[in-house]
């Protein structure tokens, strides 16, 4: 099972954002606080079970998460391929 840890490009598995991808904040029991920087901002996160999530495998640094234009920008590269 891959570790969420904060910065993790994961894609949502269910919900109003199936297929979409998301950056975790934080991880707490069973759970991950996401945002995509667009319908999910930084300021007002999602909280999503960890088990309707699909992890890609790539970790976006601090820098990338700074502000929501940063996130959309990080991405991005995913929405193209997706």
């Amino acid at each position: 099972m891959t570790e969420y840890v904060r910065g993790l490009v994961v894609r949502a598995r269910a919900g109003h954002d199936k297929g979409d991808f998301l950056a975790v904040l934080e991880t707490g029991d069973g759970w991950a606080i996401i945002a995509d920087g667009k319908r999910r901002p930084l300021t007002k996160p999602k909280r999503k079970k960890l088990i309707h999530l699909a992890p890609t495998g790539t970790v976006l640094s601090e820098e990338q998460m700074e502000t929501n234009r940063k996130l959309r920008n990080a991405l991005r590269s995913f929405m193209e391929k997706g």
